[in-house]
């Protein structure tokens, strides 16, 4: 599942030359090796790059179809775009001049090639097979060539608030009466909504306990240049994509920097690891292990046509690989056709018994296309298996309890420690209902200051700028319930980078903005926890005239962080 980004560009950084000090970066779940060498000063990536070898620009015509507001790099040129609807020639927010075309050719073509050699790919989607059979239609994920400039304070920060925000998760999770309360104005005006409450009502109905809890989630948080806070976007519990991916970026970035690292003046120890894919993997092998059935598989939940699928299939191979555990991949409509449920709750899928069941798919409405899938949904619920997630962790991360959950004494229900508090509070966005009649009021007024996000996960959904105003103004002239179906965020104004952006094969350089996701596994036994750590991290990054920031919705490319 990509998350959108709740974000405005209007803001451009060139950072200040600081020297970095190349001590170990270290968290609960990993450490980054000490530098043999004292580094050399640091501007920016963009900064070093632009000290490099230059060449003044051609001016040519952008060749693709790929949003591109900046400078477009095809067929070893780089040059300003042309703005074809305009007929204007569009500059860049700074005077940026092209990267010698020899350096920028090979970084280009090397980082193709390592991609295409290691497995960083997904399905083209103009091959019609490629999001059904393996090995159709590959191409290279959408990638940045290089990585983004990112402060080592905010990613400790974003690193330490991790285990915080999963422990969390559980605790909501537990609290039946506070989902069904707090969602129930969401649940007239939403119809997917209303039929999550109607599973998890079940559930709460059966006194369905879920014993063993697997949480693989992901915050996502962006940088607020005014501010300079970290604020979180959006918490995720249900089908964090790009696990397996995003693995292999970091090591794309790392290979760039081992090769071109002296002349850009990059140290590629400065990339923090990014084990994703590992984590992940040993999450699914512990929570398998607490089920204790040795012939039991691990089921991934997939969508019928996933372009996305060499992501996941990083995972089952990785599992198979290390610890011997077999997973297999149905969608909803074959599970409904070959699942049957035993009396002690084992949920058999082609008669082979179901240890962990993986969602990469149930989080949006055209994932139920019929009743067949909802029979599917509630069958996997009753069943002993091992949820990743369960109903009750799905609905915790809806945008209506993040937003419920930051408002003042609601965090004081379910964690103690004031410390742990305090962390939360300060990474808070803005987050309001519509039943506040002045925020409303406000937001009609200055909409460029805010976000209208819906019920919904996956990219594109979110409602900005002019557009704000007349949802508003619509839902307040019908008289509805239909406004419980959104929230108001505050709107987040990041830094603004130039950067390189790697789609279908061509590289076009651009002003980006970046969206950091942290990766957290929680697996809990009864009272034991098991496992609570980071896994991993998903740096998002788009252009800035862009409002949406989803990977496989198109909008975004996958990137990796440079501690700065």
């Amino acid at each position: 599942m990509g998350a959108a980004y709740s974000s405005c560009s209007s803001l451009f950084l060139a950072f200040p030359t600081v020297t970095l000090y190349s001590s170990p970066i270290t968290t609960s779940s990993q450490s980054y090796p000490r530098s043999k060498s004292k580094p050399k000063p640091f501007s920016s990536t963009i900064d070093k790059i632009r000290n490099t070898r230059f060449l003044e620009p051609v001016k040519i015509m952008a060749q693709t179809s790929f949003p591109c507001s900046g400078l477009a790099v095809k067929c070893g040129k780089v040059g300003e775009v042309e703005n074809q609807e305009e007929g204007t020639t569009r500059k860049p927010m700074v005077d940026y001049h092209g990267i010698d075309q020899v350096l920028l050719d090979e970084m280009v073509y090397d980082a193709l090639v390592w991609s295409s050699l290691h497995g960083l790919l997904v399905g083209d989607k103009s091959v019609e097979r490629s999001g059904k059979v393996p090995g159709v239609g590959l191409v290279h994920a959408p990638s940045a060539l290089l990585p983004m400039p990112f402060p080592e304070n905010q990613w400790r920060q974003a690193v330490e608030l991790t285990p915080i925000f999963s422990e969390l998760v559980d605790r909501v999770s537990l609290d039946g009466k506070f989902l069904q309360e707090s969602l129930s104005r969401t649940k007239k005006a939403d119809a997917f909504t209303s039929r999550l409450l109607d599973l998890h009502s079940k559930m709460l109905e059966i006194n369905k306990k879920e014993d063993i809890r697997l949480g693989l989630h992901r915050s996502d948080y962006m940088l607020d240049e005014q501010t300079k806070l970290l604020l979180q976007i959006e918490l995720n519990t249900i089908s964090c994509s790009f696990p397996g991916l995003s693995s292999l970026v970091t090591e794309l970035h790392r290979s760039v920097l081992n090769h071109y690292g002296e002349v850009l003046g990059l140290d590629p120890k400065r990339i923090p690891g990014n084990n994703a894919n590992g984590y992940f993997v040993e999450a699914f092998a512990k929570a398998w292990t607490e089920y204790n059935n040795p012939r039991a598989l691990v089921m991934f939940v997939v969508q019928a046509e996933e372009r996305n699928m060499y992501d996941q299939h990083w995972l089952s191979a990785v599992l198979k690989e290390r610890y011997n555990i077999t997973a297999i991949r149905k969608t909803m409509a074959e599970i409904d056709a070959e699942a049957e449920l035993l009396s002690d709750g084992t949920l058999l899928v082609g008669g082979k018994a179901i240890a962990v069941i993986y969602f990469r798919a149930g989080y949006k409405p055209d994932d139920y296309p019929s009743e067949s899938e909802w029979r599917a949904r509630l069958l996997m619920e009753q069943s002993s298996a091992i949820k990743c997630p369960s109903i009750s962790y799905h609905l915790a991360g809806t945008k209506k309890i993040q937003q419920e959950l930051a408002k003042p004494d609601v965090l004081e229900r379910f964690l103690d420690n004031k410390e742990d508090i305090a962390k939360l509070r300060k990474c808070f966005a803005g987050l309001w209902s519509l039943d506040d009649p002045n925020i409303v009021k406000e937001a009609i007024e200055r909409p460029e200051l805010f976000v209208m996000k819906p019920q919904r996960e996956g990219g594109g959904n979110n409602i900005y700028g002019a557009d704000v105003r007349e949802t508003l103004l619509r839902l307040q002239k019908e008289g509805t319930d239909g406004s419980a179906a959104y929230i108001l965020m505050q709107r987040i104004f990041p830094t603004v980078f130039q950067t390189f952006l790697l789609r279908n094969g061509i590289c076009h350089q651009d002003n980006a903005v970046s969206e950091l996701g942290i990766y957290g596994a929680y697996l809990r036994n009864k009272d034991k926890v098991i496992m609570n750590d980071q896994c991993g991290y998903l740096l998002r990054t788009k252009t800035s005239s862009s409002d949406e920031g989803g990977v496989a919705a198109g909008f975004a490319v996958l990137d990796s962080i440079y501690l700065t």
